[in-house]
């Protein structure tokens, strides 16, 4: 069986005429008019809820939503109660588009409505990016899954969930002769990845964070003090929107440059934390726990791992624990002494400094190669000495080995050319 993958496509209706425009509203009205008597009545079965909604003035295809929808609810989520402004679902009979490169909007929907003769076209501004897979839902190439309409103040917002084919791995994750990538996910550098070939780190790049973290801290305030001033609700929404389709443009950017990086490479691999109990460790103290929970980290790897999944790039998942504590050339824990440096405390090793978030997406890729970690986790000794004076450490250190420090500036947020 080939491989498939599930995305989700949105497109923006162009102003709709007044005529329409009444014509939305009322389906979305009377969705949700039917849901709610649906789902009040606490009807838990196809037939149940048929019996209650046949009577609206729906399209077939949204009833048919509403059936599979409610009993749902009750059955898989559990709800006690739902909220007003649930989006029009729709099942994958609606999904019906139409494509010409002489409209303004090439792409149109054709909006069904109860009764015969009383379906309309609606031109589509899709995003560019999913121009491919549009084209791949109109040829056959991709098929449609459940369609959600939403009014979101003055617009309407479509989503289509399509699968479709993607490229399978040409090699297998253990494989011997892959080339394993860490990825350290982060607040400074918002993602930085290391390859491993040969058990070395190779061709580092960093994404910078410092955009993402300022409007991370920048929607924070600016909501606070909405709230304070007992602002509009509709103003809080058009806020939180812009600041949540800045971070996704970002995040989207991010995950798209880590699947290039790992393209240069024969056979990669991706490897990331498990991030499943992330927030229940988290104990940083409680300014700290807010921004890190205010970080989607798990939005960022469910991106990354979609990109890869599509361009025929496996992942793999491994444990978190000590990955930006220990050394990766000898695994002993060291320090942090900056955000952005770690030190080795282990004599015996030749690393004395190394970029932090590298020396982090190093380990990761390492850990999930049964030969990657034949060092215990262990401190590297007692740093006093006998005689009980101070130690100059990075003197005595300096004239054992070189010191090797890789800066976030000399990385720069690009990959290397030439890996």
């Amino acid at each position: 069986m080939a491989a498939t993958a599930i995305k989700t496509l949105q497109a923006t209706f162009a102003p709709p005429t007044a005529h329409k425009e009444r014509k939305l509203n009322d389906l979305l009205d009377t969705y949700r008019d039917g849901l709610q008597e649906a789902f009040g009545a606490g009807a838990d079965t196809m037939s149940e809820v048929s019996d209650i909604v046949t009577p609206y003035d729906l399209p077939y295809q949204a009833k048919a939503a509403l059936c599979n929808y409610v009993p749902k609810l009750h059955n898989t989520y559990d709800a006690r109660e739902i909220e007003n402004d649930h989006p029009v679902r729709l099942t994958n009979q609606a999904a019906e588009f139409d494509h010409s490169e002489e409209r303004d909007y090439e792409f149109t929907w054709w909006v069904p409505r109860p009764g015969r003769g009383t379906n309309f076209w609606i031109p589509l501004r899709i995003n560019p990016e999913q121009a491919d897979l549009w084209h791949d839902l109109l040829d056959g190439m991709a098929s449609a899954g459940q369609l959600r309409l939403q009014r979101h103040r003055r617009n309407w917002v479509l989503h289509v969930t399509v699968e479709f084919p993607i490229e399978e791995p040409d090699h297998d994750a253990d494989g011997d002769d892959v080339t394993h990538i860490g990825l350290d996910i982060g607040e400074s550098a918002l993602i930085t990845g290391c390859a491993l070939k040969d058990g070395s780190p190779t061709g580092p790049f960093v994404c910078d964070g410092s955009r993402a973290k300022h409007l991370r801290k920048e929607m924070h305030t600016t909501l606070k003090r909405l709230q304070q001033r007992d602002a509009a609700e509709w103003r809080m929404d058009e806020r939180f929107d812009h600041y949540q389709n800045a971070l996704t443009d970002i995040v989207e950017k991010a995950s798209r440059m880590v699947v290039e990086y790992a393209r240069q490479f024969t056979k990669p691999v991706l490897v990331m934390e498990g991030l499943t109990y992330i927030r229940e460790e988290l104990d940083y103290g409680a300014y700290m726990n807010r921004r890190l929970h205010a970080w989607a980290f798990a939005r960022l790897q469910s991106r990354v791992e979609d990109k890869a999944r599509e361009a025929g790039v496996p992942v793999e998942y491994v444990r978190p624990e000590y990955t930006s504590q220990i050394c990766h050339a000898c695994g002993h824990i060291g320090k942090r002494t900056t955000q952005a440096v770690f030190r080795c405390e282990n004599d015996e090793c030749h690393v004395t400094e190394w970029q932090a978030d590298i020396n982090a997406a190093a380990n990761i890729a390492r850990r999930v190669d049964p030969w990657g970690e034949s060092l215990p986790l262990k401190p590297a000794g007692d740093d006093s000495p006998r005689d009980g004076s101070a130690r100059d450490s990075t003197a005595t250190r300096s004239e054992q080995r070189p010191s090797r420090q890789m800066t976030l500036g000399e990385l720069g947020s690009k990959p290397p050319a030439g890996t």
